[in-house]
Formats: structure tokens, C-alpha cells, sequence
């Protein structure tokens, strides 16, 4: 939040593990954009219906009312709403509208997973048009990257040491950080032993122990 605003840019691009709080920090910076009156509405793009949401009940929380129903084939929205939620597969179906509304007011656009807005080349182009004209752009990824070629929208690339381009995030809290804040939980990987047992098809009975390796011919018979 304190880069965030002593920055004020017009992309930013948080990359935090999961669990680590992107949906509280992208509502914080929403209500606090709200409240200068640097932003007039708000536009959730999110990977699924379900999370569209989850993100409307947690900005209701904030104080944020938002549509979790709007479509862009739809118009116009309440007037109680002061944003909308929207999936990436809906944006690439009509991307015109939403740029139409995104011009209509300062816009504060949150791009959520934007790794997303890659998976497929109609949906990179649908929120590249659709979202050039906003007045803020934040983007949040657990993994801000891709295994193929397609770039991500709004995302700031340098190249590597190898060569090739890399995301450039702006703030990057990662998974020791927030264990060490104790925001997650430890991952931990049990060993099991102890002995097993069974009868093969032919009627032999057969035993091993876990955590030793199994020779050929147990592997086959198990």
C-alpha cells in the first residue's frame, strides 16, 4: 500500500503467494482510490464465474458495492453499484462495450490471476482493448508467468539473463515471506513407514516395508 501510493502508477503489478491477501490489498487500494476521488468506478476481471463472486461478497465487506451478474451484451448496472465483476471469457466476447464503459469514467480496472488473460490469444487482445483507456490498472498473480509464448496485457517485460523477457513485478511478496509473517501455513511433506502386506493373483502372500525401495519383482506383483 505505502509503494502503491507514493507511486500512484497507472499499472502495477503485486505478485504475492497464494493466501498471502491480493483480494484485501486490490479492495484497499479501490476504497482508498474511491475516497480521493481519483477513480469514479471499479472493474473486477476474474478466471471463473465463482470467483467473480467472491470477489463482489468481499467487496461488499469493504464497503464496495459491486455486480457480480453484469455481462457486457448487458447495458447498464444498477445505480447502487459503483463497479462491476466480469470474466476474462466475457470481456473477449464483447471487449468494445467494456471499453465503452471503461471510458465513461475513471476506471480502476483489477486484474485478477492476470496469467489468465494469456490462456487464450482472443481473451489477451479482448482486455488489452477493453482496458487501454482505464485510468489505473492493477494486476495481481501468484505466478506471473506462462509456459508458452502468449504475453500477458498490461505487464511490464526485461529481458533475463538468458535472453529472454521476463514479468517485471512491481512488489512481490512471496511464500517465506508470508510464512514468516505467519499469514500461511507451513507445507510439510510426512515420510510414512511401517509394513504392508497382500496376496498376489496367483495366491502368494507377499510383505514390504515402506520407505524401502521395492525390487523388480515386488513392484511387478504389487
Amino acid at each position: 500500500m505505502e509503494k502503491y501510493f507514493a507511486d500512484l502508477p497507472r499499472d502495477f503489478l503485486a505478485v504475492a503467494t497464494p493466501g498471502a491477501g491480493k483480494t484485501t490489498f486490490a479492495l484497499s487500494v479501490a476504497s482508498e482510490l474511491l475516497g480521493r476521488r481519483l477513480i469514479d468506478r471499479v472493474i473486477v476481471v476474474a478466471p471463473t464465474e465463482h470467483l467473480k463472486l467472491q470477489w463482489a461478497e468481499a467487496a461488499a465487506r469493504a464497503g464496495i458495492p459491486i455486480d457480480p451478474t453484469f455481462s457486457a451484451g448487458k447495458g447498464r448496472t444498477s445505480g447502487d453499484f459503483v463497479g462491476v465483476a466480469v470474466t476474462y471469457a466475457g470481456v473477449a466476447v464483447n471487449p468494445l462495450a467494456m471499453r465503452i464503459r471503461t471510458e465513461r469514467f475513471k476506471t480502476l480496472v483489477i486484474l485478477d490471476e492476470v496469467h489468465h488473460a494469456g490462456d487464450a490469444l482472443s481473451w489477451g487482445e479482448g482486455v488489452r482493448e477493453a482496458f487501454e483507456p482505464a485510468a489505473r490498472r492493477l494486476c495481481l498473480t501468484g505466478t506471473p508467468f506462462r509456459s508458452d509464448v502468449n504475453p500477458i496485457p498490461f505487464v511490464t517485460y526485461e529481458p533475463g539473463p538468458d535472453g529472454i523477457p521476463r514479468s517485471a513485478a512491481d512488489y512481490t511478496y512471496g511464500y517465506s515471506h508470508a510464512l514468516a509473517d505467519h499469514v500461511v501455513r507451513p507445507v510439510l511433506f510426512l515420510a510414512y513407514s511401517g509394513e504392508m502386506s497382500w496376496r498376489t493373483r496367483a495366491g502368494d502372500e507377499v510383505a514390504a516395508r515402506l520407505g524401502e525401495p521395492l525390487t523388480k519383482d515386488l513392484t511387478n506383483q504389487a
